[in-house]
């Protein structure tokens, strides 16, 4: 039977008076959507393992407690809505009388768990847990490419499905790196990239305004990549040592476009700043890929971009 909250606690606090003799007393959860013939057939199974009890009277309780319980379940063509729990056993306390009961209960919650235990007490966990859900909640956990939506009733999660996305992930947090040694302008004079700190302003260019200005270091992380680009220029006397990955900003056709920098050849022109803060390009004379294990820097920012080695690059994916 379907029993009301009241109806449920009520129905527990009695099934917990209960203690067999020995382990006797039959729990059986049923979950929502369950085979219900599936169940029958596992509990004639138990009954031939009951044969093997030594205890004539044990024995003889848990087969009778199973019987029951089979001839209860060819009543339903299917489970129930909600799943069913269901007790057998006999009860009585005076030893060597018979009072053999059944209990059937389908939750106004859905039953989750698959069990059968045969004790010396009714397993009770799950219905108290049910009498504690106060409020359900729902939950969305999201990653790069995919999201599972869950409820949170008590201190049991379902999930109702998972989902992946089919379009390639722009998420890169951490992947876009450049050599620990690269110089990076801030407002208290120039350093090396691996010592500017998450909160400090570095120098970048404002998209939306069409200026160089600072922007505040968000995030910094310390990677090891096992390759990486050696970008030479013209202009300056050092190279720039970037991960294949980290983006760059070359002037093409008259127009500012982003290039990955495994893309970037001898000749292509790359959008950089001088010491008067205007901008300008920097010619290069060479790419060159070295396969050598190195930790590199990757920082984000809140412009989402800024200079290194007085050339303009993409920070970090968002």
């Amino acid at each position: 039977m379907k029993l009301t909250k009241e109806e449920l606690k009520e129905t527990v606090e009695d099934l917990e008076s209960y203690r067999g003799r020995h382990t006797e007393l039959i729990t059986v959860y049923i979950p929502k959507g369950y085979d219900v013939n599936s169940v029958q057939k596992q509990l004639e199974a138990e009954k031939s393992t009951a044969k093997n009890i030594k205890s004539t009277s044990t024995r003889r309780n848990v087969t009778d407690a199973l019987d029951k319980l089979v001839r209860h379940l060819k009543d339903f063509k299917k489970t129930p809505e909600n799943g069913l729990a269901l007790f057998s056993g006999n009860i009585s306390r005076v030893e060597g009388q018979t009072d053999l009961r059944l209990w059937s209960i389908e939750p106004t919650i859905p039953v989750k768990s698959r069990l059968y235990r045969c004790d010396k007490e009714f397993v009770l966990e799950p219905l108290r847990q049910m009498l504690e859900v106060e409020e359900v909640f729902g939950l969305l956990v999201m990653d790069r490419k995919e999201a599972t939506i869950g409820l949170l009733e008590g201190k049991r999660i379902e999930v109702l499905q998972k989902m992946t996305s089919g379009i390639p992930s722009k998420v890169r947090a951490g992947g876009q790196c450049l050599s620990p040694d690269m110089l990076i302008e801030t407002k208290k004079g120039t350093k090396k990239i691996k010592e500017v700190k998450v909160g400090e302003e570095i120098k970048a260019f404002d998209l939306n305004k069409n200026k160089i200005t600072f922007t505040k270091v968000k995030n910094k992380w310390l990677i090891v990549k096992d390759k990486y680009r050696e970008i030479i220029v013209r202009e300056l006397p050092w190279s720039i040592v970037a991960s294949d990955d980290h983006t760059f900003f070359k002037k093409e056709n008259g127009k500012v476009v982003e290039v990955l920098a495994k893309d970037l050849k001898r000749k292509d022109d790359l959008v950089s700043t001088n010491d008067s803060n205007e901008l300008f390009v920097m010619d290069i004379t060479e790419v060159k890929e070295v396969n050598k294990k190195l930790e590199m820097v990757d920082i984000e920012t809140e412009l989402r971009n800024f200079f290194v080695n007085w050339t303009l690059v993409h920070n970090s994916s968002q």
